[in-house]
């Protein structure tokens, strides 16, 4: 179920969006629409790569950051608008391979971080989304 109101969301620090807790698509093709500037092609980017990969995909903002996983509350990825990049979250990036590059201080969290500058390479992030669907959700 989606929000009810989904104009004009707020931008937050490094212009990420404010939206309201929802569940679905619309609630983050809203979110999508909401990013800035060049970030929001990379959010729909990530949103058809995820989709296209896995195909019955569930979907969800929660935190401000949409997430993706194969049932509602149980999540593999995630991503957030920063200042000078999108970052991507794998959940349960380090069982991925190759890792993600980015490090967490969570041990089973990886990240991508996706700046304007720095071309997304999809072939990699579509291989790491059918590794990561495949692997058990984290509940949130």
């Amino acid at each position: 179920m989606a929000p009810k109101d989904l104009a004009a969301p707020k931008l937050l620090a490094g212009g990420n969006p404010q939206i309201a807790k929802g569940y679905g698509d619309a609630v983050v093709q809203a979110y999508i629409d909401a990013m800035p500037g060049w970030k929001s092609g990379v959010g729909r980017r990530i949103d058809a790569l995820v989709s296209e990969a896995v195909p019955d995909v569930a979907k969800a903002v929660k935190w401000n950051s949409p997430l993706y996983g194969l049932q509602e509350g149980t999540w593999f990825l995630g991503f957030h608008c920063l200042t000078r990049y999108v970052k991507v979250a794998f959940f349960r990036g380090a069982s991925l391979s190759p890792l993600p590059p980015g490090t967490s201080k969570q041990a089973e969290v990886r990240y991508l971080d996706i700046f304007e500058d720095h071309p997304l390479d999809e072939r990699q992030f579509s291989c790491w989304v059918e590794q990561a669907s495949a692997l058990p959700g984290v509940r949130m």
